[in-house]
């Protein structure tokens, strides 16, 4: 494990923590692949019962790192669909972990850090955070996080925000159900220790089938996932390789407006 983790483990809770404050704990390829090690290794591990999913500085995770991003402007369609089917299997692993899960969301969250908080169970946020999922402004859509996300706020939803890419607050992300609860930094530990008291009442294996349920009766299932994944995954790599999707890019990397925003 390189040190884009910090892991904790304390009490049968296991606190896994972004650890790239530098670049507000942006996803690039390494991380990706360290996370769902660590969230796989979660499952494994049977001194484990719950899992808590933060970030290190002021931000939750800004989403695509910009170095990343730069290679994958440059990759070709199947290297694009091979590098988002890496990103869908990270969200998969987090949304079917058969633990309980809470995003500690202690800053603002973007693109696929919304994905992390749609797929943990239990979502609490600080008040000064912001959102977006902000791929259209790139040409672009959430594809690979999409389930989740619509999952967690319902489509109606879904549908504006992914269109619009607009930045929205925590009171807006409680409002949809993106956050369950915002509270004040100072209080954002208490409230986390507050779900897990909560949570130790209950028996492991009923969490794990009562969360199984809670999805299946949605009509969200592993195999259906994975379906969707390779679907969305040759979607976003599609798109990245588009005229719109590379003008996208570009105008982001060279930190200019898009050509249809001169356009229109």
């Amino acid at each position: 494990m390189s040190d884009n983790l910090l892991i904790t483990d304390r009490n049968g809770i296991r606190e896994i923590s972004l650890n790239r404050p530098s670049v507000h704990n942006a996803f690039d390829d390494q991380l990706i692949a360290d996370l769902t090690a660590a969230i796989e290794a979660t499952n494994d591990d049977g001194s484990i019962w719950g899992l808590v999913l933060s970030g290190q500085g002021s931000t939750f995770s800004a989403g695509a790192d910009v170095n990343w991003m730069r290679a994958m402007a440059g990759a070709s369609e199947a290297e694009n669909r091979e590098d988002s089917l890496r990103l869908a299997r990270l969200m998969r692993t987090l949304n079917f972990l058969p633990k309980p899960t809470i995003a500690k969301v202690n800053g603002s969250a973007y693109g696929g850090g919304i994905g992390l908080i749609a797929c943990c169970d239990i979502a609490i946020g600080v008040d000064g955070a912001k959102f977006s999922l902000s791929e259209a402004k790139l040409g672009l859509v959430p594809a690979v996080i999409s389930p989740y996300v619509v999952a967690a706020i319902g489509p109606r939803q879904a549908r504006k925000l992914f269109i619009s890419a607009e930045v929205f607050d925590a009171d807006e992300a409680h409002r949809i159900d993106l956050l369950h609860q915002v509270v004040s930094r100072s209080e954002l530990d208490d409230a986390i220790s507050r779900s897990l008291h909560f949570l130790r009442k209950c028996g492991a294996q009923a969490q794990a089938e009562a969360k199984a349920l809670a999805l299946r009766i949605a009509g969200i299932t592993r195999e259906g996932a994975e379906k969707l994944d390779v679907e969305n995954a040759a979607l976003i790599a599609r798109l990245r390789v588009s005229d719109e999707g590379q003008e996208g890019l570009s105008a982001f990397l060279d930190k200019r407006p898009p050509r249809w925003n001169a356009e229109n």
